[in-house]
């Protein structure tokens, strides 16, 4: 069911590789039989790292602040289809650099089928090269554009959502928060395979060895990633967050996925604050946010825009994403009262009153 997620709380920043010393491997629970993670299709450790033997077929998107074009490529010597990622190291600023070699060791630090990370990393003169398997129906965000403008159904987002959880559950064992979860960061292979992507945006809770509570760190990222965010970490008080954080945003993405467009769309980052420390959510069903209170009468909104694969570039207002337009459709519907169970436990304005990223996997 729906209300069966859950997390951990804890937090800060370290070299992510100390988590192995102070955190048990559970990734031996993932693994097949023939302990891999993946099918045989998804094992890239065996292709070449050299760009002469990849033939780039087609731009699927843009990502890491528009640095990084993400494109289908063929490996010509064995015909198998990957997803590269191209970025100019030339173009990165310092900080960005680090944020590369961060998302780099973490892909061989975490072990989950829920995750996506790169399976070879390699540089070509000022080019970085990240290969990972191709998830052939995209992002849940693609998909909420080119498919499901109004919205998808109830099963679907629980679908979705389960992985997303259990992705979510793994880095908060681990100790990590991820603090990028929206639809762009959902992808969908062809097999039906579910998993969460952007790693560039964990955050370890890992201080001089012990595993903190809370961290203060506000994320680097682009104003676009704003409506996902939890109050207590836009907030950027004493507090802190923790990793309840994530569960506020997987409340935020369950109403992106069901509704067709993004809550708190196009809103000033003051006004956005403001309503969500008074534990409101802006739906669009009218233009005006509605108390949590309020979610019995939740319908389905006209579609809207998002921010895309990867960050796509902010235009406009600083939270207005600059994607494609989703179809407008006027067709309401209800939902059940589960995912108003749902929404309820992952969008409490306090953190201690959110269920964890286990307990909404049962």
């Amino acid at each position: 069911s729906f209300q069966d997620c859950s997390c951990i709380s804890t937090h800060s920043q370290v070299q992510p590789v100390s988590c192995e010393d102070h955190y048990e491997d559970i990734s031996g629970s993932y693994l097949s039989s023939d302990g891999s993670f993946f099918g045989a299709n998804d094992d890239l450790s065996s292709l070449s790292a050299d760009p002469a033997d990849y033939q780039l077929l087609s731009v699927l998107g843009q990502g890491f602040n528009n640095l990084s074009q993400v494109s289908m490529a063929r490996h010509t010597p064995s015909g198998r289809l990957v997803a590269v990622k191209n970025t100019n190291l030339d173009e990165c600023t310092e900080e960005e650099l680090l944020q590369l070699m961060n998302e780099a060791l973490l892909s061989r630090l975490f072990r989950h089928p829920n995750l996506l990370t790169s399976r070879l990393v390699f540089s070509s003169c000022c080019q970085l090269w990240v290969l990972s398997p191709l998830m052939s129906y995209g992002s849940a965000d693609s998909l909420l554009r080119s498919f499901f403008p109004d919205g998808m159904s109830e099963s679907l987002v629980a679908y979705l959502l389960y992985s997303v959880l259990n992705a979510l559950k793994y880095l908060h064992h681990m100790g990590y928060i991820h603090r990028g979860v929206k639809a762009s960061h959902v992808l969908l292979s062809a097999g039906g395979h579910v998993c969460l992507s952007g790693l560039e945006c964990v955050y370890s809770l890992m201080r001089d060895g012990k595993r903190m509570e809370v961290v203060f760190d506000m994320p680097q990222h682009k104003p676009s990633l704003l409506p996902w965010l939890s109050p207590e970490l836009l907030r950027q008080d004493l507090h802190g967050y923790g990793v309840k954080s994530d569960i506020y945003s997987v409340g935020v993405l369950a109403l992106e996925l069901v509704s067709g467009r993004v809550p708190f769309q196009d809103m000033p980052p003051t006004l956005m604050l403001l309503q969500k420390l008074r534990g409101s959510l802006s739906c669009m069903l009218d233009g005006a946010p509605y108390a949590l209170g309020e979610f019995s009468a939740l319908k389905v909104s006209r579609s809207g825009v998002d921010s895309g694969i990867g960050e796509s570039v902010a235009a406009g207002s600083l939270t207005r994403t600059a994607t494609a337009e989703r179809p407008q459709s006027p067709a309401p519907k209800n939902h059940s009262a589960p995912f108003h169970n749902l929404l309820q436990l992952c969008l409490q304005q306090q953190p201690e009153r959110r269920s964890a990223s286990h307990t909404h996997t049962h």
